[in-house]
């Protein structure tokens, strides 16, 4: 749909910059989806999923392990020398893994 809106330039240049949009629609569009994710997830935070705590308990499984999987799946942004000892990894915005060595 098309509108007229007013929009603080700043702002708008801003958002682009922060996710990449290419357009100006994109980049609104973006800014009210995520607005609206927001609200959301406040709501459900607030209101609860209706679960009791049990079975919230017996809805996850026990062996579900995140960081492994995301582990499994990423790939190293490089090769670091065999004596390195790594202090920490850690996870781009694309999913790329980056490793933190120590200094």
């Amino acid at each position: 749909m098309k509108m007229t809106m007013h929009i603080d330039d700043g702002l708008l240049e801003r958002v682009m910059a922060a996710t990449g949009a290419k357009s100006k629609t994109m980049a609104v569009d973006l800014a009210l989806r995520e607005m609206d994710r927001k609200v959301t997830l406040t709501r459900l935070a607030s209101e609860g999923l209706g679960l009791t705590p049990d079975e919230l308990r017996e809805s996850v499984d026990p062996a579900y392990d995140l960081i492994a999987l995301r582990l499994k799946d990423a790939t190293p942004t490089k090769v670091l020398p065999r004596n390195t000892r790594i202090t920490r990894r850690r996870f781009t915005q694309n999913g790329e893994q980056a490793i933190v060595k120590e200094q």
